[in-house]
């Protein structure tokens, strides 16, 4: 094994940062906070998958998108709820942090049982931007498509 295959990993301080990054975004877009989520990614951040069509671009687009469905949800009697897991971070060193984890999406209609409505892995890019992570481009892939 060369130098160039060894997988670099973020300090503790970092992975702990992220990892509290997450937690406080996956709480904000389950509770509806559609503004507060948003402002977690950059200006001009990037939110891909494939389960749409085209990437949403920019944090404006971003934030109408998860008020929408978080409006949807409401109007259903649907709570989801928003696990990340296997999180592993690692710090290029160029400004970016590349992350990668599996999220699972748990769906819970009043009255009802949770199941487990979506399974994806994803990759984030993030950025610090006066002195706080941003998300500048975000990729999640259903397990399902």
């Amino acid at each position: 094994m060369t130098s160039d295959s060894v997988i670099s990993s973020a300090d503790a301080k970092l992975y702990a940062e992220v990892n509290d990054f997450y937690a406080r975004q996956m709480h904000a877009i389950d509770s509806g906070q559609a503004e507060t989520w948003a402002a977690t990614f950059a200006e001009d951040g990037v939110f891909a998958a494939n389960a749409y069509p085209r990437p949403t671009v920019g944090r404006a687009a971003i934030e109408e998108a998860v008020r929408t469905t978080a409006a949807d949800l409401a109007a259903a009697g649907v709570v989801h709820r928003h696990w990340f897991g296997m999180l592993a971070v690692d710090d290029e060193r160029d400004g970016v942090i590349r992350a990668r984890y599996y999220a699972l999406v748990i769906r819970t209609p009043k009255g009802g049982d949770p199941v487990i409505h979506r399974c994806t892995s994803a990759e984030d890019e993030l950025v610090r931007r006066d002195g706080r992570l941003l998300v500048r481009r975000r990729l999640v892939t259903r397990d399902d498509l």
